[in-house]
């Protein structure tokens, strides 16, 4: 364990914080910004496009935006998202982008130290969390510009940054023309982590840390919780134990993918990450005289897997057991000037389909096929739509089937604390019961939870819940009455 993060650990292990992050991706660093004293207030002369929302912000001037009625404020926004707080942070930060403008924020930021609130963000990887994890050539599903957090813009980071740019033509053909307005993943994950830096964040933040446990106990008048895990580095695990007055769960949901519990899924050629097609792919293991990569699943992770195999000319099996058309499919919700990659895919799923011969070389697409068993044969068996079975073999196989958050460290795996508690909770789903303007769980008081756990699956909102659950902890530890 190094000193740094035994002094972070160490120091707060007998005294209570009174905050704890459990994650540190885009929800947890936003937060972290805004509980370390970053405050923001309307610009004096700022004129919102939205007329109510602009009357509203002229009631108390030189209030912090931190210290208003968020529920006053955000009332009678519409928009991609259905928190109202989300909607109003977003307004705030980009007026008018849903109508292809690019006005500037109306907020200034102040540091006023004397506002922070002490905290640690613990995450299993480098602050930015999933997004070291995704294939780094990867362009994002948002706009570069949505993926930005307060007071630090993607494209002004990368203007400063002086990344080289591939000149035209040579990059994957999935990325062209999209630079300008989408980055890469791998552009993404190295602007959280140096958000971190230049926002003087860094002391906030344990990295590689896991989180077993969280408990809790009622004293009066408030909860107390217990954080439990371990460091994970070269001298193997080292364990902590920290208490907190609140705790906020910002692990997202990339844990643990999703698998399809049939025979062989856990069989060496069977993966569930895109990395493993990436790694093979380098050393050779998978190349176009291979069989056919089989990638499973209907959604943008196996469409951007298709895209990788299709860049390096592997063959490719494309199976799914939705039909082309459903209409929850979700290409069918994505505007095709925007996402024209994710729609080619689209095409080639409906019309290799339909058309014999293939019009695509090397990709073929199975729709309403259910995968019955693996072989160790590297042989994968599906049953058609009209109960036929059929084999095919494969050199490598990709799962891509969404994934669930690990909330294994709470009772139940968090069920209790889901909108249904009789079900297991999904961001999509089913996601953590969260008072619209607070984030705080509607069954433990101090337990807050924010992004796609609470149902926010979009870093261009999953801002809104840090700035209720930042307001609400503000209010609650260093802003009480007297």
């Amino acid at each position: 364990m190094s000193s740094s993060r035994k002094d972070h650990l160490g120091a707060s292990s007998s005294e209570p914080l009174p905050v704890i992050i459990v994650g540190n991706g885009p929800s947890g660093i936003c937060l972290s910004y805004l509980l370390s004293g970053y405050t923001p207030y309307v610009k004096p002369d700022a004129v919102h496009p939205h007329p109510l929302l602009q009357r509203k912000l002229t009631e108390a001037p030189g209030v912090s935006i931190l210290d208003q009625d968020l529920d006053y404020l955000s009332e009678g926004l519409e928009g991609r998202c259905q928190s109202p707080v989300a909607l109003l942070f977003d307004a705030l930060l980009r007026p008018d982008t849903d109508f292809g403008g690019n006005m500037e924020s109306v907020l200034t930021w102040k540091h006023q130290a004397e506002h922070a609130l002490p905290h640690l963000v613990l995450g299993r990887n480098l602050p930015g969390g999933a997004w070291h994890s995704i294939e780094g050539s990867m362009v994002t599903l948002s706009q570069g510009q949505w993926m930005g957090l307060p007071d630090l813009e993607v494209k002004d980071w990368l203007q400063k940054k002086r990344r080289h740019t591939p000149a035209p033509g040579t990059e994957p053909r999935s990325q062209r023309g999209l630079r300008n307005s989408r980055a890469t993943a791998g552009d993404i994950a190295h602007y959280y982590r140096d958000y971190v830096v230049k926002k003087g964040l860094g002391h906030n933040f344990v990295s590689g840390a896991v989180v077993t446990a969280v408990e809790w106990r009622t004293p009066d008048p408030s909860p107390l919780f217990q954080v439990s895990g371990f460091l994970t580095g070269d001298q193997g695990r080292q364990p902590f134990l920290l208490w907190a007055r609140n705790v906020v769960l910002a692990t997202g949901t990339f844990d643990s993918p999703a698998r399809l519990c049939v025979p062989g899924e856990a069989l060496p050629f069977v993966h569930h990450e895109l990395s493993a097609l990436e790694a093979a792919t380098r050393v050779g293991a998978v190349t176009p005289a291979s069989d056919p990569v089989l990638i499973i699943g209907a959604g943008l992770s196996a469409a951007d897997a298709v895209l990788f195999a299709r860049h390096y000319n592997l063959p490719v099996i494309h199976a799914f057991r939705r039909a082309v058309d459903d209409p929850g499919l979700v290409f069918n919700q994505l505007p095709k000037m925007l996402y024209p990659e994710y729609h080619k895919v689209h095409q080639m799923m409906r019309e290799q389909s339909i058309l014999s011969p293939s019009p695509y070389e090397g990709y073929r697409s199975l729709p309403g096929h259910r995968l019955l068993l693996f072989k160790e044969d590297c042989q994968a068996v599906f049953q058609d739509v009209e109960g036929v079975e059929k084999v095919f073999g494969v050199s490598l196989v990709l799962v891509l089937i969404g994934s669930n958050p690990d909330l294994s460290f709470l009772p139940r795996a968090g069920a209790d604390f889901a909108v249904d508690p009789d079900q297991p909770l999904s961001a999509k789903r089913n996601p953590i019961d969260v008072d619209p303007f607070t984030y705080q769980s509607t069954r433990q008081e101090g337990l807050y939870a924010v992004g796609p756990l609470a149902g926010d699956n979009f870093v261009r909102f999953v801002q809104g819940g840090a700035l209720a659950v930042a307001s609400s902890l503000l209010r609650k530890e260093t802003r009480k009455p007297p």
